[in-house]
C-alpha cells in the first residue's frame, strides 16, 4: 500500500515544495506572490480561486522578476539535475551489479571538470555557456574513452568498465589540477573550486530548458528500458534467457546515461552522492521494479537536492555554500554504512 502512494504523494510534495523554496531566500516572498507570478506568467490565472485560498494578490515588478527570472529557473534546475543523477544512479547499479555505482562511475565527473577548467582557466572562452559547453565536451570525451578500455571484442565487461573509469577520472583529475597550478590565477582558481564542488547559482531559464530536453527522452527510455533493467538484477545470463539483447541494452543505456549526466554536469557542476544514495532508499520502499523505481527516484533526487540547494543558500546568508559539500557531508556516512551493510551479506 505504501508503495503505491509514494509517487503521487511525491508528486504533490515536489509541487508544494517548489513553491515554498521559491519563497525562501534573503528577500523572503510569500507563497501567494509566488503563486500569482507563476500562474500569471504561465497563463494559468483562472486557478487564482478565492475559495481556495489561492487568490492572487499584488506583487511588485522586481519581486516578480525574483520569482520569474531567478529563484524558479533554480529550483526547477534543483529538481531536474537532482531527479536526473538518482534515476542515472539507479539504472547504473543494475547495469554494472555493483550497489556503490553511482552517475560518475565513468569517469564523467573528472572529464567535466576538465573541460569547464579548460575553459575558465586557459582561456579557450567566456561566459556560462563556454563554462558549460566545455564541461559537456570533457564529459563525452571521458565517457568514450573509458568505454574503449573497458570494453573487450566489442563486449562491454562491468568490471573492466569500473576499473577503467577509476582510471580515465584519476588521470583527468590529475591534468586538472595541473592546469590550476600551471596558471596559478586566484580568482580562476576560486571559480574553479566553487564549480567542482556543485553550484545551481547560475541557473537560469536555458540551465532549465537544456536539463529538461535531455532529461524527458532519456527517461522515457530508462522507462522503456524496465523490464530489460529488471531483468539486468539477475546477471546477463539470466537477460538473455529472457531474450534481451543484452550488449545492445547495456550499450544504448550506458550511452544515456553519459549523456544525461554530462548535460546535468554541465549545468550544475560536480553534485555526489545524489545518484548514489537515492536509489538505494527507493527500493526500500517502493521495491526493485524499475517501472516503480525509476518515477520514485526521479521524485525523491529532486526533492533532496532542492532543499539541499535551499540550505545551501540560506544558512549562511548571505554567503552561499556549494551544494556538493552539504550533499557529500550527508553523503558520506550514508556511503560507509552501506559498505558495511554490503559486507555483513557476503
Amino acid at each position: 500500500m505504501l508503495g503505491r502512494l509514494i509517487l503521487p504523494l511525491g508528486a504533490i510534495l515536489v509541487v508544494v515544495s517548489v513553491l515554498v523554496a521559491i519563497a525562501l531566500g534573503q528577500a523572503d516572498l510569500s507563497v501567494r506572490e509566488v503563486w500569482t507570478v507563476a500562474s500569471e506568467r504561465l497563463g494559468l490565472a483562472w486557478v487564482q480561486r478565492p475559495a481556495l485560498g489561492l487568490h492572487g494578490v499584488e506583487v511588485e515588478p522586481i519581486r516578480a522578476s525574483l520569482v520569474w527570472d531567478l529563484r524558479l529557473p533554480r529550483v526547477l534546475t534543483a529538481v531536474l539535475v537532482g531527479g536526473g543523477l538518482a534515476c542515472v544512479g539507479a539504472v547504473m547499479q543494475t547495469l554494472m551489479r555493483n550497489p556503490v555505482a553511482d552517475p560518475y562511475l565513468l569517469g564523467i565527473s573528472s572529464g567535466a571538470s576538465l573541460g569547464a577548467v579548460s575553459v575558465i582557466v586557459v582561456g579557450l572562452g567566456g561566459g556560462l555557456i563556454a563554462v558549460s559547453s566545455g564541461a559537456f565536451v570533457g564529459a563525452i570525451g571521458s565517457f568514450v574513452l573509458v568505454l574503449a578500455i573497458g570494453q573487450h571484442a566489442g563486449t562491454l565487461q562491468p568490471g573492466r568498465v569500473i576499473l577503467a573509469g577509476v582510471a580515465v577520472g584519476a588521470f583527468f583529475a590529475a591534468v586538472t589540477s595541473f592546469l590550476i597550478i600551471w596558471v596559478a590565477d586566484p580568482q580562476a582558481t576560486q571559480e574553479v573550486q566553487f564549480w567542482q564542488s556543485g553550484s545551481l547559482a547560475a541557473a537560469r531559464g536555458p540551465s532549465v530548458a537544456t536539463a529538461s530536453a535531455v532529461l524527458v527522452p532519456v527517461l522515457v527510455l530508462f522507462l522503456a528500458s524496465s523490464r530489460a533493467l529488471n531483468a539486468f538484477a539477475f546477471g546477463p545470463d539470466a537477460a538473455a534467457t529472457l531474450g534481451i539483447q543484452v550488449e545492445r541494452v547495456r550499450w544504448l543505456l550506458l550511452v544515456a546515461c553519459a549523456l544525461l549526466t554530462g548535460v546535468l554536469v554541465a549545468v550544475s557542476g560536480t553534485i555526489g552522492f545524489v545518484g548514489l544514495l537515492v536509489p538505494h532508499a527507493m527500493r526500500f520502499l517502493v521495491g526493485s521494479d524499475h517501472r516503480r523505481l525509476l518515477p520514485a527516484s526521479l521524485l525523491a533526487g529532486g526533492l533532496l537536492l532542492l532543499w539541499v540547494d535551499v540550505l545551501a543558500r540560506t544558512a549562511f546568508a548571505p554567503r552561499e555554500l556549494p551544494v556538493g559539500i552539504i550533499t557529500a557531508l550527508v553523503g558520506v556516512p550514508v556511503f560507509v554504512w552501506i559498505l558495511r551493510r554490503q559486507r555483513a551479506r557476503v
